[in-house]
């Protein structure tokens, strides 16, 4: 069974990059048609698609977060990445990594504040 586990700082400066990490377990991160994903939830609100990685190394993003997300793998570490950039109090949630509707990790809590 797929497990995930994020792992980052918890506290971001604002006009800072926020930078997380994505251990995958049990599995390769390269199998075919997977993508992995990155979601956050700010308090209060809902769940928010923010971007993936997937076959071929091809990355998809939310629109609304393209200019300063950037999704990225280690494939040599089974690991992968999301770095958002010029970050400000809005941008405070619970981040998730997740491979499909069935595999997410237990997220973390990433405030921006200075």
């Amino acid at each position: 069974q797929v497990q995930l586990q994020e792992s980052g700082p918890a506290l971001v400066e604002p006009s800072q990059t926020l930078s997380l990490t994505c251990t995958v377990s049990d599995g390769s991160i390269t199998r075919d048609y997977y993508y992995w994903t990155w979601i956050r939830q700010p308090r209060g609100k809902g769940l928010e698609w923010m971007g993936a990685i997937g076959y071929n190394s091809n990355t998809l993003y939310n629109p609304a977060l393209k200019s300063r997300t950037f999704v990225s793998w280690d494939t040599s570490k089974n690991h992968f990445a999301l770095q958002l950039s010029s970050v400000t109090p809005e941008d405070t949630a619970v981040y998730y990594c997740a491979t499909g509707a069935t595999y997410w990790g237990q997220g973390t809590q990433v405030t921006v504040s200075s």
